[in-house]
């Protein structure tokens, strides 16, 4: 039975007051940013213009977080609420927690004893929650906040293992294919294989309607329009200027593709929303490990199409052939739009690592074959995507099983897909949703 009285409260009042004490414990401003300081003045300009540049990015990226990821996930005929409010309290809760677990891993890598924050810090801590939130699509409507909750705290402390890890490797991954996409959606996957082995997903609410489609499509055109910051947020220079114009390419070409490919599996030739609103945006999570290499405009315009290709097919024939095959339930196909073209883009970054050279890259080669040789720069970015994709999937099914105790406020069939478990509504809505009428209720306004 969902929704325990006081569960969800208690768990966000506990946590809250904790992040407050480690936050007084341990955190305090970087005087390198945000003063006081003994630099001199020309460096302190230079940081300033460094965070000038940097915010607008920061807040393109977190527009995708709450607004792109949010209304990505409204297709559900009954879940609208769950689907954006629970999408806005997980991204509140993981910056904090993020914030912390990202610190402690800069504490043990730097020899340092204190949390220094920086807007580059909050950049990051959204990079981990958009890992979770892609987990979140795996589960979404057969979880309920409190295992929401624990799925996350899990998950920032394995995501930023498989981020420490892969950095010893010396991985390029500047707009995450691999640490924050593949991570991110195997994770998920695995979490819902296992918890789906408790209780089934089935529900005749499960599906969309004409409204929650539409809506679902703003957070698709939220997303489209900020990714170019979200794959070039974390890089300088010109290779910052490269990700933008690489990722635009390529989404691009991945819509253009998605139209075609959508009629084309289609036995009347038309277009299916759920491949325009997920499949579009697969080019800019296979661009995003190469985005800031030198790998020519045309080969952009292919990654993005080659993504769209393995996109459309994944929501067409894979995600169903799995579900009957090992029954892996997957309601935002999460596996077709970030975890296959995430392993897409590792690969496609070892291909052009390993043709990278000094001649070609100049000043960028140092900055990007960080191994100091571009075989075996192309080697770890594969062994990275190994071990990347190996903690997800063992730390994913430890988090399903581990989420899956009835103390988390486990869901029965009946309540799943369905936002009047825990939302106010009008009483004739909730009337309605007991009867198993499913419908968007109209949005009025009063003044």
């Amino acid at each position: 039975m969902g929704n325990k009285r006081g569960v969800v409260t208690s768990f966000l009042i506990i946590a809250q007051i904790v992040f407050i004490v480690l936050f007084a414990v341990m955190v305090e401003y970087d005087p390198h940013h945000t003063g006081p300081t003994h630099l001199s003045k020309g460096d302190v300009t230079e940081k300033n213009n460094e965070d000038q540049l940097l915010y607008p990015m920061f807040q393109d990226v977190h527009v995708m977080m709450l607004v792109g990821f949010g209304f990505l996930m409204t297709f559900l005929k009954r879940h609208g609420f769950g689907s954006v409010g629970f999408n806005f309290l997980l991204t509140c809760y993981v910056i904090q927690w993020s914030l912390l677990v990202n610190g402690w891993f800069t504490m043990l890598t730097k020899n340092v004893s204190t949390i220094q924050l920086s807007l580059e810090n909050f950049l990051h801590a959204d990079f981990a929650v958009a890992a979770v939130l892609i987990s979140f699509g795996a589960i979404l409507g057969v979880a309920s906040p409190v295992q929401l909750l624990v799925m996350a705290t899990i998950e920032v402390v394995f995501y930023n293992l498989s981020f420490y890890v892969t950095a010893r490797f010396n991985l390029i991954d500047v707009g995450g294919s691999i640490v924050i996409h593949a991570f991110g959606a195997y994770f998920g996957l695995a979490a819902a294989f296992v918890m789906s082995k408790f209780k089934p997903y089935t529900s005749e609410k499960e599906g969309s309607v004409y409204h929650s489609d539409l809506f679902a499509t703003i957070g698709t055109i939220f997303l489209w329009l900020f990714w170019p910051s979200f794959n070039a947020g974390p890089a300088t220079g010109n290779e910052r200027h490269r990700a933008i114009i690489n990722t635009i390419l390529s989404l691009s070409a991945c819509t253009t593709v998605t139209f075609a490919m959508s009629a084309a599996v289609s036995k009347k030739n038309k277009f299916n929303m759920v491949h325009i609103q997920n499949a579009a945006i697969a080019g800019g999570v296979a661009m995003g490990a190469s985005a800031d290499l030198l790998v020519q405009p045309y080969a952009a315009l292919l990654i993005g199409s080659a993504a769209a290709i393995l996109s459309v097919i994944g929501y067409a024939y894979i995600q169903p052939a799995l579900e009957k095959a090992i029954g892996l339930h997957d309601t935002c196909g999460v596996h077709n739009l970030h975890g296959m073209p995430g392993v897409l883009g590792a690969i496609l970054s070892a291909i052009f690592t390993s043709m990278a050279t000094k001649e070609v890259y100049g000043d960028s080669y140092e900055k990007l074959i960080l191994r100091g040789d571009s075989s075996e720069q192309a080697k770890y970015q594969i062994h990275s995507l190994l071990v990347s994709l190996a903690i997800a999937l063992i730390s994913g099914a430890f988090t399903g099983l581990f989420m899956s105790l009835p103390i988390w406020d486990r869901l029965d069939s009946k309540e799943l897909y369905e936002d009047s478990i825990f939302w106010e509504e009008d009483e004739e809505e909730e009337k309605d949703a007991k009867e198993g009428k499913v419908f968007i209720p109209l949005i009025t306004s009063s003044s």
